[in-house]
């Protein structure tokens, strides 16, 4: 066997080869997968070599201390090759990740799933397998570092972020736009491995795709390379040239898919199926390895726990740095880290709502969205907004927001440009890197381009606020085209996701606070762009908003009717309170902002709120399937059952007939 640059010690003086610290990523995936019955080998084993490269020469990490700030971030896009990253962090020393958690991979309740979870396995520093979605995470990450080192200076924050992708995530849209915005951004710290192998699950690529991706990623603004991702001595040169560069870079590792299986190397047969004992006892030989199943030989083992004892060094210079860095500078570090709200924030919001309280404006609750970060900013350094292209129409930037741009990372503001997708995705990467607290705007029919990133926001707990204007036919004239009826029920069906449909200035100032202070969920703020009244009075104090629901305007006597509604539609549902307590029929109003914080609060609380024997109302220029579980099947719903139109809104909420005399008629009718 030949040594190369990556050979390391077994701790004893002698030398244990590069290829040896490979097959053992090989033989651990390939076990693994068998043992299973499930998963992807073919990756791991065609990939193996470019990652003990990275890892045993590049990469600063430290078992001991997996979320250390200054650590390089390591993103296995290309996440169904699972194998290959839980292969590491076994080897390296992670604790999480130990020799029985490698033989449970994809069982139940293991810290090896199918595909990596942030959260779930230390060392995993994002949730990968929708493909594409790493690779634009790792965007957010890299400009989060750059944005970082800004505030922080090179003590605190110098790191890189370093991204394996395949041919799918390439070939998906989101690659796009997150490359083209890392390449506009200049972001010289992010590093992409391409695993170069020409395979798909359908067979080889030239089926589907003939880009050149070398030409397409330079076209971005990007450094591109390509080596022999087997030869380790050509692929440590190509990543070393990559961190020397002041564009982000692609090196593209021409692999084989399968690495060593006799008849299944560089097929399709590898990719995402078990090998079966007949391939996996011939790779074992033709690679060389004599060791039983789930054997790790002691000097290879030594060889590999030494390289992560190495690598975690920087963490000890780190720390030293981190130490003798002046008071002031660690304190706005660490809070910044912290996540936390700073003390003034709830207090300049609470501020502004009892202005809001005095003054009863009438505005569109993105321009309330709009006022209530001008007091935020100030109150929070890491809050940082953003549009895709549409920063005018969201209201999400406010005077003091200086734009990011290449080699300019100070600013508090990013132009995303038309990237919904690396919007949203970049944003999670940023939650993911810490020290900023991410939001970002578009039109509220466009979450069908954000859909999958706050998915994945959702699942991984991370404090996105995603600014959602537009978010009705009361956007008037644009059409069915860009008015949302179903989005909002359709957010509202994704678990851990908060959905806020605010009807006033008061309401959004509160659900903007409630939205910072959930540190372990996404929102999304559904915002109007038509004026509206304030509806809120009496006392402010409490954030009424936070509970998801509550009684905004009581009947007069015993209830008969309770009309729910949110948003825009709450003027609609006063209005009919109005005329059928004029009319004797005793009908409370209820403002619904958020139906997941509603359901979270306990019975005693939604039983007052929503009373019982009443006949149930709900009132919301949306489809009706999120409300059924509020009203019953024997209740009102008056919105949408189909698409909007082109109109001025006040014409088209009369031509649907989401109106309060749609809705006293509807009750009478009932009512008898």
């Amino acid at each position: 066997m030949n040594t190369t640059s990556s050979d390391a010690s077994d701790g004893t003086g002698s030398a244990v080869s590069h290829d040896m610290l490979a097959n053992a990523i090989r033989a651990l995936s390939m076990d693994a997968v068998e043992k299973a019955k499930s998963g992807h080998p073919g990756m791991p084993m065609g990939m193996a070599d470019v990652a003990t490269v990275l890892f045993s020469e590049f990469l600063n990490f430290d078992p001991k201390a997996p979320n250390w700030p200054d650590r390089d971030r390591f993103i296995l896009s290309a996440g169904h090759g699972s194998m290959l990253i839980y292969s590491l962090l076994h080897l390296t020393g992670y604790e999480d990740v130990t020799l029985d958690e490698i033989k449970n991979f994809r069982q139940l309740g293991s810290k090896t799933p199918g595909h990596p979870e942030y959260g779930h396995t230390a060392g995993v520093e994002t949730t990968t397998g929708p493909l594409g979605q790493g690779l634009a995470n790792g965007v957010g990450m890299a400009l989060a570092e750059r944005m970082n080192n800004a505030r922080f200076g090179d003590d605190l924050v110098d790191h890189y972020t370093y991204v394996i992708a395949g041919d799918g995530c390439l070939m998906e849209g989101i690659s796009h736009e997150a490359a083209s915005m890392a390449g506009h951004l200049k972001l010289g710290k992010l590093v992409v491995l391409f695993d170069d192998n020409g395979i798909s699950i359908d067979g080889s690529t030239d089926l589907s795709v003939s880009d050149d991706q070398l030409m397409r990623f330079e076209a971005y603004g990007w450094h591109v390379s390509q080596v022999d991702g087997h030869d380790a001595e050509a692929v440590s040169a190509a990543i070393e040239a990559a961190r020397s560069d002041d564009r982000p870079s692609l090196v593209a590792c021409r692999t084989k898919i399968g690495f060593g299986a006799p008849t299944k190397e560089g097929k399709s047969s590898s990719h995402g199926a078990p090998l079966g004992t007949d391939e996996i006892a011939g790779a074992r030989e033709n690679l060389g390895w004599s060791a039983a199943p789930f054997e790790i030989p002691a000097d290879v083992l030594k060889a590999w726990r030494a390289i992560g004892a190495d690598r975690a060094e920087a963490h000890i210079a780190w720390t030293q740095r981190y130490d003798t860095a002046e008071a002031e500078t660690r304190k706005a570090f660490d809070a910044a880290l912290s996540g936390k709200l700073p003390a003034g924030a709830e207090a300049a919001i609470k501020e502004l709502i009892a202005k809001h309280g005095e003054e009863k404006p009438k505005l569109a609750t993105r321009v309330a969205s709009q006022k209530t970060l001008e007091v935020l900013q100030p109150a929070i350094p890491a809050l940082v907004g953003g549009s895709a292209d549409l920063t005018g129409s969201n209201n999400t930037k406010v005077g003091g927001q200086d734009a990011v741009s290449a080699g300019s990372y100070g600013g508090h503001y990013i132009y995303y440009g038309v990237r919904e997708h690396a919007m949203a995705a970049a944003m999670n990467g940023m939650a993911l890197h810490g020290g900023l607290i991410p939001y970002g705007g578009t039109f509220l029919v466009f979450t069908d381009y954000c859909r999958p990133s706050i998915r994945l926001s959702a699942l991984m707990g991370l404090r996105v606020i995603y600014v959602m204007t537009h978010d009705s036919i009361g956007l008037g004239e644009d059409g069915p085209t860009h008015q949302p009826v179903e989005h909002v029920a359709a957010l509202r069906a994704i678990p851990n996701l908060n959905v806020f449909r605010p009807a006033d200035a008061i309401e959004t100032a509160e659900c903007w606070l409630a939205a910072l202070q959930d540190e372990n969920r996404p929102s999304i703020l559904a915002l109007t762009r038509q004026g509206l009244p304030t509806v809120r009075s009496g006392d402010t104090s409490e954030n009424l908003s936070a509970k998801g629901g509550y009684v905004l305007s009581d009947a007069s006597g015993d209830r008969k009717v309770t009309i729910l509604a949110t948003g825009s539609e709450i003027e609609i549902a006063l209005e009919a309170q109005k005329t059928l307590e004029a009319d004797g029929v005793t009908t409370a109003v209820i403002s619904m902002p958020s139906m997941e914080r509603f359901k979270a609060q306990d019975a005693d609380y939604r039983k007052a709120v929503l009373g019982s024997g009443t006949l149930m109302v709900a009132v919301e220029a949306g489809i009706q399937q999120c409300w059924d579980g509020l009203i019953g099947f024997d209740g009102i719903f008056v919105g949408m059952n189909s698409f909007g139109a082109s109109a001025p809104a006040g014409d088209l909420y009369k031509h649907f007939g989401i109106t309060s005399d749609a809705v006293v008629s509807e009750v009478k009718k009932r009512l008898g």
